[in-house]
Order: C-alpha cells, then sequence, then structure tokens
C-alpha cells in the first residue's frame, strides 16, 4: 500500500519520453555500443540541445567533459577499486549524475525510470520498481545489491566500495549517508571496508548516518539527525548519536530474514595493502578531568 497517487503528463510528452527510453535500452542492450560514446551523444543533447559532434566543434572543453574518458572520480584513486569493474560502469555513472542536473534528470516521470535502466547495468543486482530520485552518489556503484520496491529519496550519498545490500520495501530518505569503509583513527590510510545491510522495509530516516559494517534488520528504523554505528534488531527504532534502540515497533508475528542478532556477517576486508592486519581497538574511554578540561597536578583534591 503506498500514500502516493498517479500522475500524467500530456500524451505526446509521454510517448516521447518511451521513445527515449526505449532506444536508450537498445542501445546499452547492443554489445556493440560504446557506452563512452553513448554517454557523451546523450548529454550533449540534453545539456546543449545539439549532437556532440557540433558541441565538439562550437566549445571543445564542454565537449571534452562530456566524455568520461576525459574525467575521474574518487573512486578512481582508491586502492580497493576495481579497475575493471569500474571502467564498465564508469560512463553510466557519468550520465546518471549529469543528467540529474538537467530537466531530464529532475522530472520524476522521465527521470526515474532512465535511472532505473542505468541501475540494472551498474548494479550488481537490482530487482523490480526501484525508485531513485535525483542527485544520489554512489562511489563505485558494482557493490549496490537491490531488492524490490526499494526507495531511495533526494541527495543521499551511498559509499558501497565495501558492499551495500538494500532489501526488499527499503526506504533512505533525504539526505542520508551510508557507508561501507571506515578509516584507523591512527591513520587515516589504514582502511576496512565492511559489508552495509538495510533489511526488508526498513527505513532510514532524513539526515542520519550509518556507518560501515551496521546492519538495520527487517522493519527497523533509524531515526531523523541519528548517527549509527552498531546494528539495530527487528522491529527496533534507534535514535541519538550515537544511535541506540529505545522502541520497537508494535507488530503482530512475522516472518525476519534480516535479523541483526544472527545474521552470518560477510568478513572485513582491508583495502590498503600496507595495513593487511585487522585493525586494533585505537581508542580510550575520556578521564572526567579530561572531559572537563582541567589540568591535574599530582596532590590535588
Amino acid at each position: 500500500m503506498t500514500w502516493l497517487k498517479p500522475v500524467d503528463v500530456g500524451r505526446d510528452a509521454q510517448a516521447a519520453y518511451g521513445e527515449f527510453l526505449r532506444d536508450l535500452e537498445a542501445r546499452l542492450a547492443d554489445p556493440g555500443t560504446d557506452r563512452f560514446v553513448l554517454a557523451r551523444e546523450v548529454l550533449s543533447e540534453a545539456m546543449y540541445g545539439r549532437p556532440y559532434e557540433a558541441l565538439q566543434a562550437d566549445a571543445p572543453l564542454a565537449a571534452l567533459n562530456l566524455d568520461a574518458r576525459n574525467v575521474t572520480f574518487e573512486a578512481e584513486y582508491y586502492m580497493a577499486t576495481d579497475a575493471e569493474l569500474f571502467g564498465r560502469v564508469k560512463p553510466l555513472l557519468w550520465l546518471w549524475k549529469n543528467l540529474d542536473l538537467t530537466p531530464i534528470g529532475q522530472n520524476p516521470v522521465l527521470g526515474i525510470p532512465v535511472r532505473r535502466v542505468l541501475a540494472e547495468r551498474i548494479f550488481r543486482r537490482v530487482g523490480r520498481d526501484f525508485k531513485c530520485w535525483q542527485n544520489v552518489e554512489f562511489s563505485v556503484g558494482y557493490n549496490m545489491e537491490v531488492g524490490d520496491d526499494v526507495v531511495v529519496h533526494r541527495h543521499v550519498l551511498l559509499d558501497d566500495i565495501g558492499g551495500i545490500e538494500l532489501h526488499d520495501n527499503a526506504s533512505i530518505s533525504d539526505y542520508v549517508n551510508v557507508y561501507s569503509h571506515t578509516h584507523s583513527v591512527l591513520d587515516g590510510p589504514d582502511v576496512t571496508l565492511r559489508r552495509t545491510v538495510i533489511g526488508r522495509g526498513a527505513r532510514i530516516t532524513y539526515h542520519s548516518t550509518v556507518l560501515a559494517g551496521s546492519v538495520v534488520s527487517d522493519d527497523a528504523m533509524l531515526a531523523t539527525h541519528a548517527l549509527l554505528r552498531s546494528d539495530i534488531p527487528p522491529h527496533g527504532i534507534a535514535m541519538g548519536v550515537p544511535a541506540r534502540t529505545t522502541r520497537f515497533k508494535v507488530r503482530g508475528p512475522q516472518s525476519v530474514l534480516v535479523d541483526s542478532r544472527s545474521l552470518v556477517r560477510v568478513p572485513d576486508r582491508k583495502a590498503n595493502p600496507e595495513f593487511p592486519e585487522a585493525t586494533p581497538n585505537q581508542t580510550r574511554v575520556a578521564a572526567e578531568d579530561e572531559l572537563s578540561g582541567r589540568t591535574v597536578v599530582t596532590g590535588e583534591r
């Protein structure tokens, strides 16, 4: 059940949108298609209203930056990024990112179906009726596993370098950050990749953050502005910084697939060969005098 209602646009517009989508899908399905060429051609028409060759002649700098071979992503500087896998998805990520800056991307009638078509070629797995709104960022894209009827809202960061699972009916609200890598507090280059799992029907609400390796169980919720650095059990509601489960939804008996208490975890991976060993605990609890800022002198009472 949904609280949303259907909204229609004119028949002529819908027909044009359908033709655009069919052409895009057909070209992506063709093994002979050069994805870099496809992406730059679509972007040239969408952003400048002219063929790429014409833009190249009139505005070569603009044209160069539409071709993903001439740009870099942050992920390309990461040791953990698989160059071959990222090379396959890079032009599609560039197309996705830049289309979101155009009226095509800002129009849900066309933008959401376009993202669904691209997600099918970028993600490791994507289920039916994936709904992604504009200005969502991924680290590499190819480590995303998405179930059926998942919704991701505006301005979300999905750092999937270590793997992110979004199970059926999960909802990620606006301005959420979900991470799958973590840095040592003593040595920034010591990076650990940890798979993050969001269970079935789970809701990650506005402006909250999920840190790497966290498991949000089925039907659980992370409250607004909360910072999750551990897990939430089934039906639990976690709030605060750091987030703690303080309430449970009143539910009848339900089957549970993702349960943080019993889930078999994917082993952590190290991202930097210079730090191959598991990172030990590197912090201690501050003493009361340290928290207050007082200087302790021997013999002081």
